[in-house]
């Protein structure tokens, strides 16, 4: 197969898959969102979405977040690690968007990775999943499969992104980069893997990968 029929049998695998993708993360707006996503980095997504529900009767916006010390915003996100930098990170995000954006959650790179604990994956996640902007975020599961599918040499998160962008069409990322994900907690994950089952890896891996 050509590079070109790899990426087509990839996009219509996961087309097959899963039709329609949720978002992982349970929120209600781009703020819940936000915060979400920074609370998710090395936790799961089911964590996060037990905590969350629980920090967001309390404070579901920046202003009520505010009156939250952060040891209290510590003590309710303990569960999912982490805790004492994501509770600064939280805090400290809800001041600056109160003081420099009325609030609300700026819709540009600059702005959110300027924000205390938002990294470029986050901003990434947000960009897509609140505001539907063209994004391709780029997490282990990504990483990973970018690799092993040979569509990426797996060097680092900047450079897998950067080829996702390159091979998938523009209009695709936003739910793409959620069917990987899904696909590969599924199918094709880091830990007791079964080639069998996974389909894409398969039929694409690598030759090294399928060895």
């Amino acid at each position: 197969m050509t590079k070109k029929e790899k990426v087509q049998f990839v996009i219509d695998t996961l087309e097959k898959l899963y039709p329609e993708v949720p978002i992982p993360l349970d929120h209600k707006d781009p703020y819940t969102l936000l915060i979400a996503v920074l609370l998710s980095a090395q936790s799961t997504d089911v964590g996060v979405n037990k905590i969350t529900p629980i920090l967001f009767a309390k404070a579901d916006n920046p202003y009520d977040m505010v009156k939250l010390s952060v040891e209290e915003i510590r003590e309710i996100i303990k569960p999912v690690g982490l805790s004492p930098m994501k509770a600064k990170g939280i805090y400290g995000l809800s001041k600056i968007l109160i003081e420099k954006h009325d609030g609300k959650v700026p819709q540009n790179f600059e702005d959110l990775e300027d924000l205390p604990a938002v990294g470029h994956k986050t901003a990434s996640v947000v960009m897509s999943q609140a505001f539907g902007i063209p994004t391709f975020p780029v997490d282990t599961h990504i990483q990973r499969l970018m690799y092993r599918w040979g569509l990426s040499n797996g060097k680092n998160v900047a450079q897998t992104e950067k080829d996702a962008k390159r091979l998938f069409p523009k209009e695709l990322w936003n739910k793409l980069h959620l069917q990987i994900i899904f696909y590969g907690r599924e199918y094709s994950p880091a830990r007791g893997w079964n080639l069998e089952k996974d389909i894409i890896t398969k039929t694409i891996g690598r030759k090294s990968i399928l060895k």
